[in-house]
């Protein structure tokens, strides 16, 4: 008997050692164990694995922790005080976000910046539907929402975003936004693969421009040793051509254009056909207005500039004054201490015409002009028609690869496999290498000059792509925000895409225009920056207009008049001309349109107030409250926000807004009405929702 409570103290001991062993680590046992001992265990390792979880989240970035939502059955907990009062989800979602809320009065500016560095990059299409944004996040499409929400921005999931808003949430999130390639450039890249090592110098385009009579047409005649000029109507030259000649140095291919306008236009629609601009100035008539603007065009287009003092010919010429006239403009020759080249030319002899020549192409060796002859062609339209005899035909310029009979062009919104092509001779050629102009038949409809065109493999991926281009060209075209206002530029500003006013000056007199030029200077802030592109006494004109529509500019006229055809082209083209008498009024105005451009201050304004009286459940909307709004109203597109003891347990958008059985859009204080929010159903009697909307407020202009 005495060896049975020996035998009992050593069971009871090797039982405390097993859970003893059980509590510091735990794994499972090989003896079964009593239910009574083993309920209790399994609680505490639940605790353990609880407590597991919510230390890294303190840890873990907000933006990129991913904590797993608690199980939708809760232990019940002996002390009713640490009920939650709102949904797990919720809660989680709450404190994943808590740190980086942005209040409404905090601006866009302000709300981009994250402290946490860019983890990841995603390439996403603009514009982008909130569903698959929410994919490229790897987040739950109700979740971006209502971050969304919470910031301002109110969306469907359907709905497509914009840039800014997409780079902005991305940097909430922690990751970084590249745009993906365009329609056009994912083509270009996927047909042509160009090897650097196949890059072969090719000939120079040059523009000649300059002020009328001064010998442009006739200049560019002796070169090509043509009688181009005497067909000519009026001696203006009434289409662009484009030309190659060929000399011991190498070749030169020349665009003849009716003026710089042409030149822009081309610039304006995106494509940089010009590697090199000859101003021709006569020796006799020196600089002058059209010879301004067309070193402002040549400029703005980032394009160098060559000088050909034509006319040396001619008895009493003063040289040094036309040098200084053109060092004025910013066009120093280099025998000045300047960076211009100046050729003395003579258009009737022939004078000069080499020197000139060799200056291109010695221009040309510094610029390093090289394109790939075995790649995929692409290039400019230069001009089209639509012929009795041929169709369209469209004059182009090759800028890369080889274009040959038979390959499948893409010209803007049309596309076409080409016929037949002919060279500036009126010769029928097979093939055209980078820098040639010809005429090409077989396109299906007519593409606008400065248009881009590239070769494609596929013809049903040429005929889709063109039909995306057009769709996408109409909708450019019914959009607004395409116009060249003040208020039009607002887009691009606040999206980051130029961050500068850029205006077109002209005035009565030189004394006013520079008068009002530096007043307008004054107003750029650290926001805005005003740049004041071309300047000029007189009306404004169609090259005014031009300008103003290739640099995305507006036109000022200070004590000046709009010149009917330049009135006709600005309300075709959407470029805003405003004209004003005195110069306090020009300085307010722009500034009060410049504030107008700053990004709003959103602020959250309270709508409503109702009280849910009773909860039914919907087939169709889920959980519906059975209101009575206690004061304000009630409006459907509003924030709501569901208040149960004094706190907010939700905040989204009202999904459904009733009266009786028929849709309301508000309904006011004293009536009452059916409420559903939107994806969510933990709505209880004695909770109130109040109803709150985001109005924008002005901002002021800031100094630098």
């Amino acid at each position: 008997m005495a060896k049975k409570p020996a035998k009992d103290k050593e069971n009871k001991d090797k039982k405390e050692k097993k859970a003893t062993t059980a509590k510091s680590a735990p794994a499972p046992k090989k003896e079964t164990a009593s239910p009574k001992v083993k309920k209790p265990k399994k609680i505490i390792l639940k605790k353990a694995v609880k407590e597991e979880k919510k230390a890294p989240s303190k840890v873990i970035p907000p933006s990129h922790s991913k904590i797993e939502a608690p199980p939708p059955k809760i232990t019940p907990s002996k002390k009713p005080v640490e009920k939650p009062d709102i949904f797990p989800e919720i809660k989680e979602h709450t404190e994943k976000i808590a740190p980086q809320v942005l209040q409404p009065e905090i601006s866009k500016e302000e709300f981009a910046e994250s402290d946490a560095p860019p983890r990841k990059k995603i390439s996403v299409d603009i514009p982008i539907a909130v569903k698959d944004f929410a994919v490229k996040l790897d987040v739950k499409p109700n979740e971006l929402m209502k971050t969304m929400i919470e910031k301002g921005i109110f969306v469907t999931i359907n709905q497509g975003l914009g840039a800014d808003v997409v780079k902005n949430i991305a940097a909430f999130y922690g990751v970084e936004v590249v745009e993906a390639p365009t329609l056009e450039q994912k083509v270009l890249k996927e047909e042509e693969k160009e090897d650097k090592k196949n890059l072969v110098l090719r000939p120079p385009v040059v523009t000649f421009m300059g002020h009328v009579d001064h010998g442009k047409t006739s200049l560019l005649d002796t070169i090509r040793k043509t009688k181009v000029a005497s067909r000519e109507h009026g001696g203006i030259t009434q289409h662009i051509g484009a030309y190659q000649v060929m000399f011991k140095k190498g070749a030169v291919t020349f665009l003849d254009t009716p003026g710089h306008e042409a030149f822009t236009e081309m610039r304006a629609r995106g494509a940089n056909a010009t590697d090199v601009v000859v101003l021709v100035v006569a020796a006799d008539d020196g600089v002058k207005p059209q010879t301004i603007e067309a070193a402002d065009h040549a400029r703005a287009a980032g394009v160098p500039i060559v000088v050909a003092l034509n006319k040396c010919d001619l008895p009493h010429i003063n040289i040094e004054r036309v040098k200084t006239q053109l060092a004025q403009i910013n066009l120093a020759p280099e025998d000045w201490g300047g960076k211009t080249i100046s050729v003395q030319v003579s258009a009737k002899t022939g004078k000069g015409i080499d020197e000139l020549l060799e200056m291109l192409l010695l221009e040309a060796e510094l610029l390093e002009l090289k394109a790939n002859p075995n790649a995929l062609a692409k290039g400019v339209v230069v001009e089209s028609e639509l012929s009795r005899g041929k169709g369209v035909v469209a004059t182009v310029l090759v800028k890369g690869g080889t274009l040959r009979t038979g390959d499948v062009v893409v010209a803007g919104s049309h596309c076409g496999r080409v016929k037949a092509m002919i060279n500036d001779k009126g010769e029928r050629v097979t093939e055209a290498p980078p820098s040639m102009p010809v005429e090409i038949l077989g396109l299906s409809g007519v593409p606008r000059a400065g248009e881009r065109f590239f070769v494609v493999l596929d013809e049903r991926k040429a005929r889709d792509y063109c039909l995306q281009k057009e769709a996408a060209d109409t909708e450019k075209k019914l959009s607004s925000s395409q116009r060249i206002s003040l208020e039009g530029l607002y887009q691009d500003i606040t999206a980051g895409k130029i961050k500068e006013l850029n205006i077109v000056l002209k005035g009565d007199v030189s004394g006013s225009i520079e008068a009002l030029g530096k007043s307008l200077l004054e107003l750029s802030t650290k926001d805005i920056n005003i740049n004041i592109i071309h300047t000029a006494v007189g009306d404004v004109n169609d090259s005014d207009v031009v300008l103003a529509l290739a640099s995305k500019a507006i036109v000022i006229g200070f004590h000046v008049r709009v010149e009917p055809t330049a009135q006709i082209l600005a309300e075709k083209e959407g470029v805003e001309v405003k004209l004003y008498n005195i110069i306090y009024e020009t300085i307010a105005d722009i500034k009060a349109a410049m504030e107008g451009m700053l990004e709003p201050i959103y602020k959250e304004v309270f709508l409503g107030r109702a009280q849910i009286r009773q909860v039914f459940v919907g087939s169709k909307v889920g959980t519906i409250a059975g209101s009575y709004v206690v004061k304000g109203k009630i409006v459907r597109s509003a924030i709501a926000k569901l208040v149960r003891n004094g706190k907010i347990v939700y905040e989204g958008k009202i999904n459904s807004l009733k009266r009786f059985k028929d849709d309301a859009k508000e309904v006011a204080e004293g009536f009452e009405c059916g409420i559903a929010l939107f994806n969510h159903n933990d709505i209880k009697e004695g909770d109130t929702i109040e109803a709150y909307e985001m109005q924008k407020f002005a901002r002021r202009l800031e100094g630098k």
